[in-house]
């Protein structure tokens, strides 16, 4: 019964497991594996360009962000510096009647008045970043100085430095806001 049993199922394809359709099995599975793979790669791909375009938006805004906040810094100084270079000829004017007054000694509370207000007019223009320029017996310089006249040096230490000033030079916050006019020993 045995070999019966065996011819039986060997004639009856039915009942017989075939060999080809496994393998059509297992070759469709593959398949479906090999596309669930790309697929996955292609995600991951496009995720990685979304964290690249995500980061690249990200840099990009808190450069926005600095430039925006430098430029608007930049426009308030800008806008400083022209009050202030406003205040310069008040200022030299000031000293002009200061040296007036104290030669005429006429008035002592105009002296003290004019001294009073040129002091104020100083510190506050100080706490804004204005710093006088001290230039005399120092060396020539272009980037801070304007040689308005030459005359010979008192003194052999003084040939090319500074020997007087005609107008007074400022900084503001380190940066010539005018130069000073000065006259060199040759």
């Amino acid at each position: 019964m045995s070999k019966k049993s065996e011819n039986n199922k060997s004639e009856n394809p039915i009942e017989q497991p075939d060999v080809n359709v496994q393998e059509m099995e297992n070759q469709q599975e593959s398949e479906v594996v090999s596309e669930k793979e790309s697929a996955l790669e292609d995600l991951q791909e496009a995720l990685e360009q979304s964290k690249d375009k995500y980061l690249r938006l990200t840099a990009e805004f808190d450069n926005y962000r600095r430039r925006t906040a430098k430029e608007r810094l930049e426009l308030i100084n800008s806008a400083g510096e022209q009050v202030i270079k406003g205040f310069l000829p008040i200022l030299d004017d000031c000293e002009r009647a200061m040296q007036v007054l104290a030669q005429s000694k006429d008035n002592a509370a105009a002296i003290e008045g004019t001294e009073l207000i040129y002091s104020k007019l100083k510190s506050y223009l100080a706490t804004q970043g204005l710093s006088l320029m001290e230039v005399v017996d120092k060396d020539f310089d272009t980037d801070f100085h304007e040689a308005v006249a030459q005359i010979p040096a008192p003194t052999p230490a003084q040939k090319n430095k500074i020997v007087d000033v005609i107008q007074q030079g400022y900084l503001l916050n380190g940066k010539v806001i005018r130069y000073a006019k000065v006259v060199i020993g040759i």
